[in-house]
């Protein structure tokens, strides 16, 4: 009670980047606790938006002045419930969707697919959980209820009282549910698939109508360019769930909801899916955009105009744009559940598990390229901190650090040795040389065209090229040229990572020309815009990532106030704070000296 009051009277802040909630908690505390915008069924139509009618602050000012509320329809009677059955002693549990990563002994860490037993839901943004013996707040829109809140939890032994495991028959049915069987289970699941796939064609129809047609209709204040910034393919998105939550409801057997067979869809559409991989590269392109547009006051206006006129939920356009984000690493999970409770003699159970392997294997094409992209900024960091760099940028043909290391590098025509840091990137390896006094500090000296080379495994002894006797050796051989260079490691294990180093670069090459994975221009220019503005400060700068700050705001408050000291993110390892060149080369590197 003390919390709800307490976030009663934060004032309303009309900024464009409130937190979001995932899809599977639409219901979930949307409503606004104070007087909030408001528009009545009738009172305006779409065009309100044209010129013709005053300012989008006075346009905004009008649906203030409403005596109407409008929010979700129910508001937060969901959450209402949910903290009604934690009253009554019910445990009410959620599945993590993604990791939170926190170094604040008041938050509760966990992993995505981890089970938390939600304590209190009174706030809408932080909810306390506990897992095992921790307990602390998380983020509500990192989770979503389980859809099977009497499932036997033995694969999720939670410690009660004594730390002792607890009976998982206690407290473990479905808003009053009593306890059901694997076919109902079964139905619970496909229930939920069918019913968020609706919801999500509303989200993204709400998005199209609501907001790109309204900014198409004013270039005084939006470019093409810029939309494709904020909104990137999000609807080539909606055109495609479209026809695929058409093809579900096709296979959805209404009479016996467990005898559907929906796994044939998903595998259908797994190519299609592919075209989220662009929208979530794009996502941080378009939240740092609206955060430059939200210093505007009209901007913020007019979108708050744009979703009340359409009857939008309570969140901001933000949150909207990030529902596909979540939404493709969602369906794993379902996938997941939904072959827990398929028999395998299931007409279906093929299909999803198959389904099951392909939509992972979509996820993880996601979020690779998605660290591919996040990996270009210490890239051009790296760069920036060499030395006498000579020729074109590293970014101009390489986005990947496969391995690092020193070796000792053979050179005719006198067999010259010179011992020399090597950093092999996707289609070149760069040579540099260490400081005789501050070793930290590297001078360019050469490159290598990896895409012209193939790798030669030397045996230990005299070699009749160089005429000279070698241990842990290997040559690059040049198929055009004939130039051949030989490398030594100091050992034979460090030579075995090489060699499979050079495999890896190839294998890396070979894959991004087969998913045409590739880095925009502007990319580029950007992180070594970055870099450079970074090195000449003389001192490491906070990386601000816009793109994460408002998940992380509007805390309660009577919550923790410290923001984690590591950043959550949601499709790639989280990024840590800039270090020193060797820590950074460390973490790029997938292979440890």
């Amino acid at each position: 009670v003390t919390s709800a009051v307490a976030f009663d009277i934060l004032p309303l802040k009309l900024h464009p980047f409130s937190q979001s909630t995932p899809t599977g908690l639409d219901c979930v505390g949307w409503k606004r606790r104070i007087s909030s915008p408001v528009i009545a069924d009738g009172a305006l139509d779409k065009t309100a938006l044209t010129d013709d009618v005053g300012s989008e602050e006075d346009l905004y000012e009008d649906f203030r002045s409403s005596n109407h509320r409008y929010g979700h329809p129910g508001g937060g009677g969901e959450q209402l419930a949910i903290n009604e059955l934690i009253s009554d002693g019910s445990v009410v549990y959620a599945e993590a969707l993604w990791d939170h990563v926190t170094m604040d002994d008041q938050e509760l860490g966990f992993k995505a697919g981890d089970v938390i037993e939600v304590m209190d839901a009174t706030n809408k943004e932080w909810w306390w959980g506990r897992i095992l013996d921790s307990e602390g707040w998380f983020p509500a829109s990192f989770v979503r209820l389980r859809v099977n809140q009497d499932e036997p939890m033995e694969d999720y032994p939670l410690k009660v009282e004594g730390g002792k495991e607890g009976d998982s028959s206690s407290g473990t049915r479905r808003f009053g549910m009593g306890q059901t069987t694997k076919d109902q289970m079964r139905t619970n699941v496909i229930n939920e698939i069918i019913s968020t796939e609706r919801d999500y064609i509303k989200h993204l129809k709400d998005i199209c109508e609501g907001y790109i047609k309204q900014c198409r209709k004013r270039a005084d204040m939006f470019t093409e360019e810029q939309l494709k910034t904020i909104f990137g393919n999000i609807e080539d998105i909606y055109r495609c769930q479209k026809k695929f939550v058409k093809a579900l409801e096709k296979k959805f057997n209404k009479d016996h909801p467990h005898l559907s067979e929906v796994g044939s869809c998903f595998l259908e559409y797994q190519t299609e899916f592919q075209i989220y991989s662009e929208y979530c590269n794009n996502h941080p392109n378009a939240c740092m955009e609206l955060s430059r547009l939200a210093k505007v006051n009209k901007y913020v206006y007019f979108f708050e105009a744009c979703r009340l006129l359409q009857k939008m939920i309570d969140i901001s356009l933000d949150g909207f744009l990030l529902t596909p984000v979540q939404k493709i690493c969602k369906y794993p999970l379902q996938l997941a559940e939904l072959l827990k409770y398929t028999n395998p003699q299931h007409r279906d159970f093929k299909d999803v598990e198959a389904a099951l392997n392909a939509m992972k294997n979509v996820a993880r094409l996601i979020n690779e390229r998605k660290r591919r992209l996040e990996n270009i900024d210490k890239i051009a960091q790296w760069q920036s901190s060499i030395e006498d760099w000579e020729g074109e940028d590293v970014l101009v043909r390489s986005s990947e650090l496969i391995y690092s290391g020193e070796l000792t590098k053979i050179s005719h025509p006198q067999a010259k040795s010179q011992q020399r840091m090597f950093f092999l990137f996707d289609h070149q390896l760069v040579c540099c040389k260490k400081d005789l006094l501050r070793r930290d500090i590297l001078y360019y000296k050469s490159r290598i065209n990896m895409d012209d080379m193939e790798i030669l495994d030397v045996e230990d002894g005299k070699d009749k090229d160089f005429n000279i006797s070698v241990k842990n050796a290997f040559k690059l051989h040049c198929r055009d040229t004939e130039e051949v260079h030989l490398f030594c490691a100091k050992k034979p294990e460090q030579k075995q990572r090489w060699l499979k180093a050079f495999e890896n670069e190839r294998r890396q090459v070979q894959l991004d020309q087969e998913t045409g994975f590739s880095i925009t221009e502007v990319q580029k220019k950007q992180a070594m815009l970055n870099a450079s503005k970074q090195h000449h400060t003389g001192k490491p700068k906070a990386v601000t990532r816009p793109y994460y700050d408002f998940l992380m705001r509007q805390k309660h408050p009577t919550l923790p106030t410290t923001l984690p000291q590591q950043q959550v993110f949601m499709l790639a390892e989280p990024k840590r704070k800039p270090s020193n060149f060797w820590q950074n080369i460390s973490r790029l590197t997938p292979f440890r000296k």
